[in-house]
């Protein structure tokens, strides 16, 4: 299959591989430096708004967490009937209005409500960026552009946090909101104008009950979508609990407020790195392989890292380190996870997508928050959640493809491991 992108464009020359993968990554970064950002400004948002529990900060978080996951499941066949372009544009547009409702939050109340709507628009951009690779890659091609895609969308959170804390010394809190619905423009003048359509026409689908219905249900009962929804949902819980955390464990446990932006920063890019690597990898070992054995790592790494915390030994530093080599092998875990899950979903992409975003989501917000609300002075509560959550997701994936564990590459007969776009996508 190709998509010819020229059709309704005349002559006019549509982005690369390399400005599609950034302006995709980009898309994505929306929802991740909207999470980030926020992080140094949380006790400066409790004080301004008279927050009194210290543990109740973690809402501005969550909730955003919360109202990604509940719409995704509305952009997936939104995207599969009217076109990816037009979906995304609305949602980006909500995104910026509801940044600048938060900045100009009255209340405590009135901000969480803002965050939740953000998260519900930011979603849009998590369902489509998943279906439009989807929609023009396949097998090890797929997989090592959403590698690509994630390693950028993670040098975020290497930035974000000293964003934030940047924008605190010269301005309050709100103005962080602001910057985001400035981003939120960029993006959308930018995706708006470059953004080719990548729905093929004969995947388009109608927006009645009883098709949205099916589709959905034919993600759910797909064995392996199912499986590793479930597993990729334990293993951002993992994520969804440190982003929630940090700020109070650097705070609060290690009592180094003003090493918040160095710590994010030095656990977030091996993340980034593992998201390159990843790319390298599959390519050369195959996509079950470097997913399963990286599953493996996660699990073992957080676990002895919890092991670590309930012997009495932690330590500031031994915390980054491990944390940094564990969300590295988080990155190579979630990257190939996400694509095995949509392997077998091209002809309902969008809505597939949608699905496993909202049980990957609100499942590992739910799990997360759990994991966050049980601080307690130290990271050890943390660290435990998080290994008992790598580890029931390396279970799942071992009860998901038992016969297929670290196999190598083997594309499906009949499927290209190549890119499925005209020789003009370059």
């Amino acid at each position: 299959m190709s998509l010819d992108f020229t059709q309704t464009s005349g002559a006019k020359r549509r982005p690369g591989a390399r400005e599609m993968t950034v302006m995709l990554a980009g898309l994505m970064a929306l929802n991740a430096i909207a999470i980030d950002a926020m992080i140094p400004a949380l006790p400066a948002i409790g004080q301004s708004l008279g927050v009194a529990e210290e543990n109740d900060r973690q809402l501005v978080i969550v909730a955003y967490m919360m109202g990604f996951g509940a719409t995704q499941l509305v952009w997936g066949p939104l995207a599969d009937r009217f076109g990816r372009k037009p979906v995304l544009a609305a949602g980006i547009t909500l995104y910026a209005a509801f940044a600048l409702m938060c900045a100009f939050a009255s209340s405590f109340a009135l901000l969480i409500a803002g965050r939740a709507a953000m998260g519900a628009s930011a979603a849009v951009t998590r369902v489509l960026v998943v279906a439009m690779v989807r929609d023009l890659f396949e097998g090890e091609a797929m997989a090592r552009v959403m590698s690509l895609v994630f390693m950028t969308f993670m040098l975020v959170p290497v930035l974000a946090p000293s964003i934030g804390q940047a924008i605190l010394l010269v301005a309050p809190w709100p103005a962080i909101f602001v910057l985001l619905a400035v981003y939120a423009a960029i993006m959308f003048a930018w995706s708006w104008v470059r953004l080719p359509e990548t729905l093929n026409p004969e995947y388009r689908r109608s927006l009645k009950l009883g098709e949205m219905a099916g589709a959905a249900w034919q993600t759910l009962r797909e064995p392996q979508s199912r499986g590793y929804t479930l597993a990729l949902t334990f293993t951002f819980a993992a994520l969804v609990a440190y982003i929630a955390s940090i700020q109070q464990i650097i705070f609060d446990a290690f009592r180094a407020p003003e090493l918040i932006g160095v710590a994010f920063a030095a656990i977030a890019a091996p993340m980034a790195l593992g998201s390159w690597l990843n790319s390298r990898f599959i390519g050369r070992f195959g996509l079950r392989r470097v997913g399963h054995g990286a599953a493996v790592a996660f699990a073992a790494v957080t676990a002895a890292h919890a092991a670590i915390a309930l012997s009495g030994h932690e330590t500031l530093l031994l915390f980054i380190v491990l944390q940094g080599l564990g969300m590295a092998f988080f990155a190579f875990t979630s990257s190939n996870l996400g694509t095995l899950a949509m392997e077998h979903m091209a002809p309902i992409a969008g809505t597939a997508s949608s699905v496993q975003g909202v049980i990957g989501t609100i499942g590992a917000a739910i799990i997360g928050f759990m994991i966050g609300r049980a601080f307690d002075g130290t990271a050890t509560p943390f660290l435990v959640g998080v290994a008992a959550c790598a580890a029931i997701s390396l279970l799942l994936i071992v009860l998901t493809e038992p016969k297929r564990l670290f196999a190598g590459v083997d594309p499906a007969p009949g499927r290209s491991a190549e890119p499925s776009v005209p020789e003009d996508f370059t």
